[in-house]
């Protein structure tokens, strides 16, 4: 008896012993994402993104022959939330990196939080100036997103050829809306001069009800609108402006960035979407032009999350995992300073082309896709025309 409860409590040693050891032997990425609210229509797909990859790296025996852990965190769209989940994720959770958060109020806050632990962050998805700003940048924080001098300016040159010069805006009021808006007005004067802004409407971000903001803002009578509501924003505003003839009265000159032309948009809201607007994405699933590692890509998407026509965001947890992961095969280390000096300068090549994360900014020259959107007879919701991917380089400075 006595040597049994020996050989058993040998056993537990080495059972509790492995179990430490393979502990060890991951490298655990936290992944703070909106997961509910209106958000999520943008924060799930893009998790899934970053679990495909994981998948698939940790199936060619990971990096440095370590596999993937990661670790996800609903943060509410909220930025003190955020804070509080990328607390725990390095204090309790013990990550050694985080990829995530999606406004551009929880970006810059998680990035004080990195800069603080010393802890490489990588943002999939704010868009914010502020993010990577001078002021704000540090050797921690890097973006594999658009930004919003990119986005705003890259709408400025479409809507620049329409023959319109009334322009209206509407946008939420917090950083991503006003920088975004801000962008794409001091570029539109720039190349359109004599461009007229007749009216800018602010609601807060998750406002509820648009109609006082539809109202006034076909009051003014603008010949065409510039928006940068998005996810489930866009969708409950376009669901209650459609009916009072807010797109028909623009003869559907209407641009929505912040991915109004995405998917997960269009396929949401099906018959009540605006078909004719102008929109953007940062994936199409059908892309005829794109290289054969997109067809690869989208093929093993509609694989791994069982959708024929799958998701647009997918990409962008997708392509923030890349950069982290191809950072640390070349630094040939998990220390934060090295895996920092790695992703200066990185070019990888993502399902969509070839990215590179600047040196000078952190930045990476990220994108997106743009066109008319209409219906389609093979897809029950809209999806763009004439899609053309602009390249980011001429607005990034």
């Amino acid at each position: 008896m006595h040597r049994r409860l020996l050989l058993m409590a040998a056993s537990s040693i080495a059972v509790a012993l492995s179990s430490g050891a393979l502990a060890q032997g991951t490298i655990k990425v936290g992944f703070p994402m909106i997961l509910s609210g209106p958000g999520a229509l943008f924060g799930e797909p893009a998790l899934k993104g970053a679990q495909m990859y994981v998948e698939e790296i940790n199936a060619k025996g990971g990096v440095l022959g370590r596999k993937i852990q990661l670790i996800p965190r609903d943060t509410k769209g909220n930025a003190d939330e955020a804070v509080r989940v990328a607390r725990d994720l390095i204090l309790r959770d013990d990550v050694q990196f985080i990829v995530g958060t999606l406004t551009s109020a929880e970006g810059p806050a998680v990035s004080t939080i990195a800069k603080e632990n010393k802890v490489v962050f990588i943002a999939p998805i704010p868009k914010t100036d502020q993010l990577t700003a001078p002021a704000n940048l540090h050797p921690y924080v890097f973006r594999s997103a658009s930004n919003t001098t990119i986005e705003g300016r890259t709408a400025a040159e479409i809507v620049a050829k329409w023959p319109v010069m009334r322009i209206a805006t509407i946008a939420p009021d917090y950083a991503y809306g006003q920088d975004v808006t801000k962008a794409f007005v001091e570029h539109l004067k720039k190349i359109k001069p004599g461009v007229e802004i007749v009216d800018q409407q602010w609601p807060k971000l998750g406002e509820a009800d648009y109609t006082p903001f539809i109202n006034a803002q076909l009051g003014k009578k603008p010949e065409a609108v510039y928006s940068s509501l998005w996810g489930g924003h866009f969708v409950t505003f376009a669901k209650q402006a459609k009916p009072l003839g807010y797109f028909q009265a623009l003869n559907n000159n209407f641009i929505g960035v912040g991915e109004a032309g995405s998917i997960e948009s269009t396929r949401s809201m099906g018959a009540d979407y605006p078909v004719g607007i102008w929109a953007n994405t940062y994936d199409i699933f059908d892309w005829p032009e794109g290289p054969p590692a997109h067809k690869d890509y989208i093929a093993r998407l509609k694989k791994f999350t069982k959708e024929e026509t799958p998701s647009s965001w997918p990409v962008t947890g997708y392509i923030g995992m890349q950069f982290l992961v191809e950072a640390i095969a070349k630094a040939g280390s998990v220390e934060s300073d090295k895996v920092s000096a790695a992703l200066k300068g990185l070019a990888i090549d993502s399902p969509i082309g070839k990215l590179t994360m600047r040196a000078k900014d952190q930045q990476a020259n990220h994108g997106q896709f743009w066109g008319r959107t209409r219906m389609d007879p093979k897809y029950p919701f809209a999806v763009l025309e004439n899609v053309t991917r602009i390249d980011p380089a001429p607005f990034m400075d």
